[in-house]
Parts: structure tokens; C-alpha cells; sequence
């Protein structure tokens, strides 16, 4: 796997690209640094990485369990702590779901999705990051 960052500007807006996919998505810093929010933070980065492996996982899941999902949503809420590096301590995953699902399947979804299948999980909790997650399902 291989990605490139390419700078746009003098600040600290970069793009990045992999060959997966034409999309580039645009990185930016912190004003502390000269940012200019043209982009994403690199650890807004890590939280949608963790919540997008957590949600094709469980999408997949309820699918295969033949679940009629009209909507997913999945909100991540992050703290990270004062001293440098600034990693996150604790990460709260929200999943939020429409559609005729059975709260029970959802649920065992959910765990297999986040603790099992979530290569990104498993990275951030080997560093000791507290992973959670709660399921809505309206």
C-alpha cells in the first residue's frame, strides 16, 4: 500500500492521493502551524479512517444477516491528551441506524464490525486507545 502527499501552498495544505482511487483528499494543520482550513486534520484523519473501517464491517454484516438498512450514520467523538504528542486516550464510536434491522443482530454486528473485523480498531487499541461504541437504531 502506498500513498503520496503533494504541498499546495507554502502554509501547510497538502493532497493526498492513493492509487486506489482518482479522489484526492485535501490535509491541512493547525493555524499554530500556518493553517488555513483548506482541509482535514491528520487526527480528524485517524478518527474517519476508524469510523469508516468500522462501518463497511458493519454494513457488511447486517447485509449478509439480510437486514434492510435505509441509512447508516456513524458519528466519532475523540479525546486526546495535553501533552505532546497529542494522542487519543479514549474514542467513542456512534452508529446510528435506519431501517428494519433487529436490534439484537445489529448489536452482535456492531462487536464483530469494531473488535474483530476493524483493522484500524485493532492498531489504535494495541496503542492503548479506549475504543467504545454505542447503536442507535430508529
Amino acid at each position: 500500500m502506498k500513498v503520496s502527499l503533494n504541498r499546495v501552498n507554502k502554509a501547510s495544505h497538502y493532497e493526498a492521493s492513493a492509487p486506489s482511487s482518482p479522489v484526492k483528499v485535501n490535509i491541512d494543520g493547525s493555524e499554530a502551524i500556518g493553517g488555513e482550513e483548506k482541509g482535514v486534520r491528520p487526527m480528524e484523519l485517524v478518527l474517519m479512517a476508524l469510523g469508516s473501517c468500522s462501518v463497511f464491517d458493519l454494513s457488511a454484516i447486517l447485509k449478509k444477516q439480510r437486514q434492510d438498512i435505509e441509512d447508516i450514520q456513524v458519528e466519532l467523538e475523540g479525546d486526546r491528551r495535553e501533552e505532546i504528542p497529542n494522542i487519543f486516550t479514549k474514542i467513542h464510536i456512534s452508529f446510528f441506524l435506519k431501517g428494519t434491522i433487529d436490534h439484537e443482530k445489529a448489536q452482535k454486528a456492531a462487536e464483530l464490525a469494531v473488535k474483530k473485523y476493524c483493522s484500524v480498531h485493532d492498531m489504535l487499541a494495541a496503542g492503548g486507545v479506549e475504543i467504545t461504541y454505542s447503536l442507535k437504531i430508529n
